[in-house]
């Protein structure tokens, strides 16, 4: 398993110390190392019991301005930079701690939490990092022009259009979100505010922390800041910033394309919702017996003949349930009295082939193999199985698990282990090789 395909955490605590936008208070924030599989979490150190508050959408309190999340009575403002950095830097397992209800605001950008990342480190875990492949288009329109709309990809993009009032200052920017484009092309891009909309807000005195410094104030045609635009197209950017914050709401590093037409906060994580409502929507399709797992991605019956050649009655994958990385694969076959090898193995004692239970390790390890860019179109020949054991019978009703994972891969062979299981037990396992060949 490639480093990229693990959970990350921070390598030490780190802290920074600045001023609060809303109050104008100093804050301090320091990231600490989390274990595995426990996402993002702030904490209110402040407070007596140091209560957390998990950075997931279900806890959206306020989406005006910046987004605000709150869990009883505790709640935390303008969340989104923090974890648009995080998330976008590579980290999957981190507490935010604060002596205050809000980050710094630093320069308006996520930068300053870059350096602050960069300078912990991070660490690799031992869990696999879970990506929620988007499988159907997401839709969402609202009576202010905003479009919001993810599609399948095998990468996380974002294409984001910014209209401001009037159409004045309309961007588009494109691009993958990787740890090297998210520094160099998003982490800088500061906040922007048009003048007419904050005024109000200045004379209640509701953003006591803010000024030139952190945010570039549009007043018409004119641009006020005390530094020039460090892109031309800086407030698309932003926006895209912030996408990648509020959409980390979901709790799920997603698969998919998003194009944005007019984002902010209210859509982004509504947007959110609705991908934690696919993915729960995916789990439900998957039967659930005793012991199954529920997988992260879910493809169907017709979805695995698309990538592989085997057919009735030689396709032995009912439904892939879960990918781990790009290198582990689960796959689901309901063995039913229906099976034609019952006919002969054996009249009146109907057991599975063990040969069979491995032809369905081969086949739920190839696609794995053929998903992969450079063998599409291609099919995967077995060419041997090594440390083979069949450890207990499989009857008809039974549902078999089936999960691999591709250790080794060489121009054409690859190599991995394959292991089936019926409620939780291991039925058969082996090593196993392939080849991969033109159709």
């Amino acid at each position: 398993m490639a480093a990229s395909d693990r959970q990350h955490t921070l390598a030490k605590s780190v802290s920074m110390t600045g001023t609060s936008l809303h109050t104008g208070e100093q804050v301090t924030l320091t990231l600490q190392p989390a274990p595995e599989n426990f996402g993002f979490k702030f904490r209110r150190i402040d407070l007596e019991d140091k209560p957390f508050i998990p950075a997931l959408v279900e806890k959206v309190q306020k989406v005006e301005r910046a987004t605000t999340i709150a869990e009883g009575g505790v709640n935390v403002h303008t969340v989104e930079h923090v974890i648009s950095a995080l998330a976008g830097m590579g980290v999957d397992n981190a507490i935010i701690e604060m002596d205050a209800n809000e980050p710094p605001i630093a320069d308006g950008s996520s930068m300053p939490f870059v350096e602050l990342i960069k300078s912990a480190g991070l660490q690799e875990q031992n869990e696999a990092r879970k990506y929620f492949e988007v499988r159907e288009p997401i839709y969402q329109e609202t009576r202010g022009g905003t479009i919001l709309t993810i599609v399948p990809d095998k990468k996380f993009r974002i294409s984001c259009t910014n209209v401001g009032p009037e159409g004045r200052f309309t961007q588009y920017f494109s691009t993958e979100i990787t740890p090297e484009t998210y520094e160099k092309e998003i982490a800088a891009a500061r906040t922007f505010v048009y003048y007419e909309d904050i005024a109000p807000l200045m004379e209640k005195g509701l953003i006591k922390g803010g000024t030139l410094e952190a945010a570039v104030v549009i007043r018409g045609e004119t641009l006020l800041s005390k530094q020039p635009l460090r892109f031309a197209d800086e407030f698309v950017r932003h926006k895209i910033l912030d996408i990648v914050g509020d959409l980390m709401l979901s709790g799920k590093r997603i698969l998919g394309h998003v194009i944005a037409v007019r984002p902010g906060h209210g859509p982004n994580t509504e947007l959110a919702r609705a991908i934690v409502a696919q993915y729960n929507q995916m789990r439900s399709m998957v039967p659930a017996p005793v012991n199954i797992p529920v997988g992260e991605a879910v493809l169907d019956v017709n979805e695995v003949m698309n990538i592989l050649p085997h057919r009735y009655p030689f396709l032995l994958v009912d439904r892939i349930i879960g990918f781990e990385g790009e290198s582990k694969c689960t796959g689901m076959k309901n063995v039913t009295i229906n099976e034609p090898f019952f006919q002969g193995h054996f009249p009146g004692h109907p057991i599975m082939p063990g040969v069979l239970q491995l032809e369905a390790m081969a086949q739920v390890a190839s696609i794995v193999l053929l998903r992969m860019p450079e063998n599409h179109g291609k099919i995967g020949y077995f060419m041997s199985a090594n440390n083979v054991k069949w450890r207990r019978p499989v009857l008809p009703g039974d549902t078999l698990i089936i999960e691999t994972e591709i250790l080794k891969t060489k121009r054409s062979i690859a190599s991995g282990i394959g292991r089936c299981s019926v409620n939780g037990q291991v039925v058969s396992e082996a090593d196993l090789m392939f080849s991969v060949v033109d159709r």
